[in-house]
């Protein structure tokens, strides 16, 4: 397997300032190379490639020394992030999507660089719970666990005034849970975050309403803040220390959450939502005969919506309930969510009638009569259990 080690890093007073510097020196070469990239194809219609870009670093590294302090390395691994950012915009633009050409990255949006190799201008030093950087020197870091595996990628992050280290490891060794026997279908919710289809409820946190009117305080003192100055530098690091609060909140409970059905099931059901669609504002109504205005379409409460989508978090939740699911030995499988809501379990009549309210059931066919999310998390529990006896036929 192959997971990733976070740890909070302790550099001192001067390591701090060269973390900077590396930062600071990542961030140039990235825009440097991206203008190079700009001005070849605004005068010359000729595309640059990262291959190009690498060769010029040597030649670089010569004449800068302030440039050759650094890794050869870590600065190869940021010429290939200008890279896949123009990957992803050509993949965009072929497929009609809106492309978003790759931005020059200002100071407070550059906050990681990475070594390709441990051993390769970094080093992971596990018994001192040091990490060497070229340049840098030897980093003290937190390890509040132990590194399993071989370290592969090295990555140093600023989260405000904080300095990360992510180690990414191959060869990790899993850890299988014993059987329980169980099984579990998950409907994730607004009013509850999660029930499972034997009834257990896991409540909404709701992290991000609970903190609205400190981030709503935060973001109107940024609003009223002179930009370019240094009270608006201040006033922007709270408010991205109130959303990074925010965000840790959140993972934690994920990550609670997720460890809670791993230890209860050995396999887990759970519905592939496209999150990113049901994100999506509600369409405008045209009104059919006063051209230019429009009937009201419910977008307020679209809106809403769309921010406890996002505050639950979803995703993030399945993408760690997976990779703690692989640790265990347990299995994940992703069912349609196509009528998991609406569809009668004993009887199979579909209608949007049958869900009479948020926590509701009640088949217009046959009566029955359930709690609406627990009936949801059966019907995945069953389109999982069909999929399996699927894959294991073929």
């Amino acid at each position: 397997m192959r997971r990733s080690y976070k740890f909070r890093m302790r550099p001192t007073a001067g390591q701090h300032l060269r973390l900077q510097g590396c930062l600071d020196a990542h961030r140039e070469l990235y825009n440097a190379a991206l203008q190079e990239r700009r001005d070849a194809w605004r005068w010359c219609r000729k595309s640059i490639s990262y291959g190009e870009q690498s060769a010029q670093l040597k030649e670089i590294r010569q004449t800068r020394p302030d440039v050759a302090g650094w890794s050869f390395s870590s600065q190869q691994a940021t010429l290939r992030r200008l890279n896949r950012a123009f990957a992803a915009f050509f993949r965009r633009a072929k497929a009609g999507q809106k492309p978003g050409y790759p931005r020059f990255k200002a100071a407070h949006r550059f906050d990681s660089v990475e070594w390709p190799k441990d051993g390769d201008g970094c080093r992971w030093k596990p018994q001192a719970s040091r990490v060497y950087l070229r340049g840098v020197g030897d980093v003290r870091v937190t390890a509040h666990r132990a590194v399993e595996g071989r370290v592969k990628t090295v990555h140093v992050r600023r989260e405000g005034r904080r300095w990360m280290l992510v180690l990414s490891c191959e060869d990790v060794p899993a850890k299988p849970l014993a059987p329980t026997g169980g099984a579990a279908g998950v409907d994730v919710g607004i009013a509850t975050f999660a029930t499972t289809s034997d009834g257990t409820h896991i409540d909404n946190p709701r992290y991000g309403q609970l903190a609205a009117d400190r981030l709503a305080a935060a973001q109107q003192a940024l609003a009223g803040k002179q930009r370019g100055s240094n009270h608006r530098r201040a006033a922007r690091e709270a408010v991205a220390s109130r959303h990074r609060k925010i965000a840790n909140q959140r993972r934690n409970f994920h990550h609670h959450a997720a460890r809670a059905l791993v230890a209860s099931y050995d396999l887990i059901a759970v519905e592939d939502l496209t999150i990113k669609n049901m994100l999506r504002r509600a369409k405008p109504r045209p009104h059919p005969d006063n051209p230019g205005v429009f009937l009201p379409n419910g977008g307020a409460a679209k809106t809403g919506l769309n921010r406890s989508i996002s505050d639950a978090g979803w995703g993030q939740f399945v993408s760690i309930l997976r990779a703690k699911a692989e640790e265990a030995g347990r299995t994940v499988i992703d069912v349609d969510p196509r009528h998991t809501s609406d569809a009668c379990g004993r009887c199979g009549h579909i209608a949007e009638e049958n869900r009479v309210s948020q926590a509701v059931f009640r088949c217009q066919s046959c009566g029955l009569e359930a709690d609406a999310d627990e009936h949801a998390a059966a019907n995945i529990l069953r389109a999982g259990l069909a999929r399996l006896a699927t894959n294991q036929a073929a």
